[in-house]
Formats: structure tokens, C-alpha cells, sequence
């Protein structure tokens, strides 16, 4: 019985038009791909605490959607707006400062900072250049720095409007998602059931954990230090206490550490003649910057059970290559590297190895 041939051409059409539609609806859905990825991470992760919620309120699930949404809210838009109004209405003030900054006239640097070890003698003839320098050359100096800064961030960000935007953005997609989860996941489970038999289903099971545990890791770790850098700047007076938690938490979620802020800040009060609430705040400086190396890799091994090498590099390298929700894409492609690699090696044991 003769086989019959296979019809290269209509193959080959029907491959170019399934990926022509896969490319066009990856075109029409780009702009929603980067809020859908924060709103999948943020649902995956607060899932067992919307449940919770749930359950309190009589198991009604559009009651705990609507206070998920509302938390949401303030999470994600009302900073930014704080951030905005707090700029806005000090912008005179501002420019006022970079102005005193550039008449300031620097000082000989006092004998504390000459005596202390290691680093005295190097701080001595930075301190003894900015005096020749001036007001003028320390602005000069900080320029292009500030330039350089000033143009990331502003290619990272974008504007305050495009921001918001999608912040809102992903807030409604976390509303949709807390409403339908059940049957997303659901979907998700059958199609890597259908992909890879049980093992796409593990898979699948894995992806979930490992987002869950960077996002304990990342987010629980963040917020913590913000809040307690936040405490220790309010505590010791330094102005905009509320801003600068703002600004922290930001740099602690992109994995820059809380001590972009509050080394300056330690710096402003030691320079403003307050030794003592400066020792103050690097004490706690020095507590909330080495914070992280402990609490962040105990709350990642709570999500997921997975080596914590793999988790870190996943968190950086996700970072470099995606941006800041590489944070947790880089630690979802290797965990599932991970585990399908250690499922192919166990599929070529010997069954009595």
C-alpha cells in the first residue's frame, strides 16, 4: 500500500500563516505584556492571602477583589502621585539648593575624619581637593553624574503619565485575574499537561512557586528595609523622610540596596553638625544594608524549594537583560531549566542506580 506524499508547499504555508498570526497577536498584545507579566507576579504571589481575605468576608469573592484592587491602588498609583506632588511643590526650593550648593564655600575637613583608619588619609585629600575646588567644582563634578542618572532613569521609567498608565494598567489586569484565577490556572496546567504530560504539569506547578519565592525574597525584603530606613530618617530629622522611603523601596525592588539613600543622608547630617543623630542613622544604615543577606534568601527558600545560586543569578542576570521584571522572569526560565534538566538526567538512570 503506497503511502501518500506529503504536500510540501501547503506544509510550508501552513507553518508561515500559524507563525504570522503568533507574530500579529504578539504585536497587538505588546503594549499589555509588561503590566500583564507585573500582574500575573503580583497575583501568584498574593493568592493565598486574597483566599484569606475571602474567607473572611463571608467567601465572597468580589468583596476580596475590590480590596485587593483598592490595596493595589495605593501600592502602585498613590506613590507615584505623592512623588509627583512632593517634586512639584518644591521645585523652588530645589533649585534654591543646587544654587547655595554652587556659592558653598568647604571647610578643612575636621580631625575625626583624619584619624579614622584605613580610609582617613584617602577621605583627607578628597576633602582637601573639594576645598580647592569649591562650591563651583563640586557641582561641576556632580554634573555629568547627575546627567548620566537623569537620562536612565528617564529611559526606564518614561514619563510620569506613561507610568501611570501602567500602573493602572496593572492594577485592572490583578482585578481580572484575582476574579478568573482559578480557571487561568486551570488552562496553564492543561496546556502543560498537553505539552509534556505530567511533567509539563510540574512544570507549570514549578513556575508558580518559583515566582511566589522571589517575590517573598524581592518584595517582603524590600519593604522591610524601606521601612525601617524610612523610621531611621524620620527619627533623625533628615527632610523628606517620606519621598526618600519612596525613592528606597524603589532601589531595594531593583536590587540597589537602601544605601544610595541613606549613606547621603548619613553624610548631610554629619555635615550639617549633628554628629550624634548621624552616628544614629548609620548604625542603622549598616543594619538595614546588611538585612538583606539574611531575610531574602530565607524567604526565597520558604516559596521555593530551589538552590539559592541559581535563584540570585536568575534575579540578576533577569534584571540585566529584561529590566526590573527580569527580577522575576530570570528566576522562572531557570528554575524550569532546572527541573527539566534534572527530569531528563533521572529519565536515563539505570532503575537500579
Amino acid at each position: 500500500m503506497t503511502q501518500p506524499r506529503s504536500d510540501l508547499a501547503r506544509s510550508t504555508l501552513g507553518v508561515l500563516i500559524i507563525g504570522g498570526l503568533i507574530l500579529a497577536a504578539f504585536w497587538v498584545l505588546r503594549p499589555f505584556i509588561g503590566p500583564a507579566i507585573w500582574a500575573t507576579t503580583i497575583v501568584v504571589a498574593t493568592w493565598p492571602l486574597m483566599l484569606r481575605l475571602q474567607a473572611l468576608l463571608l467567601h465572597r469573592r468580589s468583596l476580596a477583589v475590590l480590596v485587593m484592587t483598592l490595596v493595589l491602588l495605593l501600592v502602585f498609583v498613590l506613590p507615584i502621585v505623592l512623588a509627583v506632588i512632593t517634586l512639584v511643590e518644591n521645585v523652588d526650593e530645589i533649585v534654591a539648593a543646587g544654587r547655595r550648593l554652587a556659592g558653598l564655600r568647604i571647610s578643612t575637613p575636621p580631625d575625626w575624619v583624619v584619624g579614622l583608619p584605613l580610609v582617613g588619609p584617602k577621605l583627607q585629600a578628597l576633602w582637601l581637593q573639594l576645598v580647592a575646588a569649591g562650591g563651583e567644582g563640586l557641582v561641576a563634578k556632580v554634573l555629568p553624574y547627575a546627567g548620566e542618572a537623569t537620562k536612565w532613569v528617564a529611559s526606564q521609567v518614561g514619563s510620569v503619565g506613561v507610568l501611570v498608565v501602567n500602573a493602572m494598567l496593572v492594577v485592572g489586569l490583578s482585578a481580572l485575574m484575582y476574579a478568573e484565577g482559578e480557571v487561568a490556572a486551570a488552562m496553564l496546567i492543561r496546556v502543560g499537561r498537553r505539552l509534556a504530560g505530567a511533567a509539563g504539569e510540574a512544570v507549570v506547578v514549578l513556575a508558580g512557586q518559583a515566582i511566589r519565592g522571589v517575590a517573598m525574597g524581592v518584595g517582603v525584603t524590600a519593604l522591610v528595609q524601606s521601612v525601617l530606613g524610612g523610621l531611621g530618617l524620620a527619627l533623625t530629622g533628615v527632610p523628606y523622610a517620606g519621598l526618600l522611603t519612596v525613592l528606597m523601596f524603589m532601589l531595594c525592588i531593583a536590587q540597589l540596596g537602601p544605601i544610595l539613600v541613606l549613606a547621603p543622608a548619613v553624610a548631610w547630617l554629619y555635615w550639617s553638625g549633628d554628629p550624634t543623630w548621624g552616628t544614629v542613622l548609620l548604625v542603622i544604615t549598616l543594619v538595614v544594608g546588611t538585612l538583606d543577606n539574611f531575610l531574602r534568601p530565607f524567604l526565597i527558600r520558604m516559596g521555593a524549594d530551589l538552590p539559592l545560586l541559581l535563584i540570585f543569578s536568575g534575579v540578576i542576570g533577569g534584571l540585566l537583560a529584561f529590566g526590573l521584571v527580569g527580577i522575576f522572569i530570570g528566576p522562572v526560565v531557570l528554575a524550569v531549566c532546572y527541573r527539566l534538566m534534572q527530569a531528563w538526567v533521572a529519565e536515563g538512570q539505570r532503575p537500579d542506580a
